[in-house]
C-alpha cells in the first residue's frame, strides 16, 4: 500500500510540474518536437516541397512502396494512410497530397531499427493522389494511391 501511495504522489508531482511549465510557456510544442521545416509545410508547389524536405528532386516510381488508402473517403478530414516499403537504407518518408493547399501532410525520419511501415491519418481537401516519397542512399522513390473524397476536410 505504501509503495502505491508513493508512486501516486510521484506521478501527481510530475504531472503538476509539467502543467505549470506548459502554462508558463516554458514547455512549448516547438521545444518538445524538435526541428521541422515550416517552409516545407507551407509550400504550395509539389516539386519545391519535395526538394525542401529531402534536398533532392524527381522521385522515381517504385514497386517496393505500397500506399494503402481507402478508395473512397467519406470524410476528407480523417483519411487513413498506411505506407509499407522494402527499400533498404530508407532515411525518410514523406506523405504528400497534390490537391491540398499545403502539399506536405506528414514527414518522418527513419532509422534501421524501425519497422518498414508508417500508419497515420491525414486531411484531404478533395479527390487526389496520396504520394509517399522515400529517401534512401541519395535517391528518391515514390508510390501513390488515389482517394476519392466525398466530403471535404481541408477548407471544404
Amino acid at each position: 500500500m505504501q509503495k502505491q501511495r508513493r508512486l501516486f504522489l510521484r506521478a501527481s508531482l510530475a504531472a503538476g510540474t509539467a502543467t505549470i511549465a506548459v502554462a508558463a510557456g516554458l514547455l512549448t510544442p516547438q521545444a518538445v518536437l524538435g526541428n521541422w521545416s515550416k517552409k516545407a509545410f507551407e509550400n504550395e508547389n509539389l516539386e519545391a516541397t519535395i526538394k525542401e524536405i529531402t534536398g533532392l528532386s524527381g522521385p522515381e516510381p517504385s514497386a517496393e512502396i505500397n500506399v494503402k488508402t481507402p478508395v473512397v473517403a467519406e470524410n476528407g478530414a480523417v483519411v487513413s494512410v498506411t505506407v509499407e516499403h522494402n527499400i533498404p537504407g530508407a532515411e525518410s518518408l514523406s506523405i504528400l497530397v497534390p490537391e491540398n493547399t499545403n502539399k506536405l501532410a506528414a514527414s518522418y525520419l527513419l532509422s534501421g531499427q524501425v519497422a518498414s511501415f508508417v500508419n497515420c491519418r491525414i486531411k484531404m481537401r478533395k479527390t487526389s493522389d496520396v504520394i509517399a516519397v522515400i529517401k534512401a542512399d541519395g535517391k528518391l522513390y515514390s508510390g501513390k494511391s488515389r482517394v476519392k473524397v466525398t466530403l471535404g476536410g481541408c477548407g471544404g
